[in-house]
């Protein structure tokens, strides 16, 4: 009968580790089914046609790789400490990994905006001198869209798009404007609107926002330029941490494995860790000035 205990324990383990296993699996496909969608949003509005799944994949493999090289880099599997602290650098740079593509993605939605506002001007501009020209409103968004290059050129070309299939002007500028997220566009889009109900004169009020743009972007040079010595103190004081650790690591490795392999070593990592980013965030909310 002195095996009856031990063979419960077992099979409650067994019992327990199915139900983790399927909460772990449930939560799993919740969130790469948010993720997918999300993620396809962002593609679409970033006109790029890659399958969110397979960036999933590429991007848990991704991780995967980096929790091992971690994990062996950081802890040991012959010690209960050894094997914490590999758990503990290892998630830490697996979910550094996987928030990879988030980052990545706002990056390049930033570069993407800065580019359309750009252009934005130019097409200000050009729109008024087509409507001066004896050119619709329709007929000026189509020659930004053949004229102009990426990526002006695809929103209006899909603003268009809509207009051929049936939507009406207002939701297709309205949709543009949710898609593009850009301030300049809005304040566009309000000044058509206005224009269409009070009847006013599109050409002039394209030429004043053309030029209240150019103001504002001229400003904004003028106020990073300004900035820009305290944004390079950031990064130096950012990375100064690091560059630190790199030297003492060079000069006594013996000494900064210990401190590594410590409880107190990891507590002060995650602390100065802690510490930097809020520095880094309080730096960035100084030196980011709204005009």
């Amino acid at each position: 009968m002195f095996w009856i205990v031990p063979m419960l324990f077992a099979v409650c383990a067994a019992l327990l580790g199915w139900v983790l296993l399927n909460i772990l699996r449930e939560a799993e496909s919740s969130y790469a089914s948010e993720y997918t969608a999300d993620t396809a949003r962002q593609f679409e509005d970033l006109f790029l046609f890659v399958s969110p799944r397979q960036m999933l994949r590429i991007f848990r493999t991704i991780a995967l790789i980096v929790f091992l090289l971690l994990f062996f880099a950081t802890g040991s599997v012959q010690t209960t400490g050894g094997l914490l602290r590999g758990g503990v650098f290892g998630a830490l740079g697996a979910v550094a990994a996987l928030s990879a593509q988030r980052i990545i993605l706002r990056i390049m939605k930033i570069r993407r905006l800065e580019r359309f506002n750009l252009q934005l001007v130019d097409a200000l501009t050009g729109m008024s001198n087509s409507l001066k020209a004896g050119f619709s409103i329709q007929q000026a968004f189509e020659s930004v869209a053949r004229e102009g290059t990426s990526p002006i050129s695809q929103e209006f070309g899909m603003f268009l798009q809509q207009l051929r299939v049936g939507v009406r002007f207002e939701e297709a500028l309205a949709d543009m404007e949710r898609r593009v997220g850009s301030e300049d566009l809005t304040l566009m889009v309000q000044a058509i609107e206005i224009a269409r109900q009070t009847g006013g004169n599109l050409t002039e009020v394209f030429d004043r926002i053309a030029d209240t743009i150019r103001e504002r972007r001229r400003i904004e040079g003028k106020i990073k330029s300004l900035t820009a010595q305290g944004r390079i103190q950031g990064r130096v004081v950012g990375a100064m941490p690091l560059i630190l650790g790199l030297l003492l690591y060079l000069l006594d490795p013996g000494m900064m494995v210990a401190f590594f392999r410590s409880y107190v070593g990891i507590a002060s990592l995650l602390l100065i860790i802690l510490m930097q980013l809020c520095g880094t965030l309080i730096i960035r909310k100084i030196v980011n000035i709204d005009v």
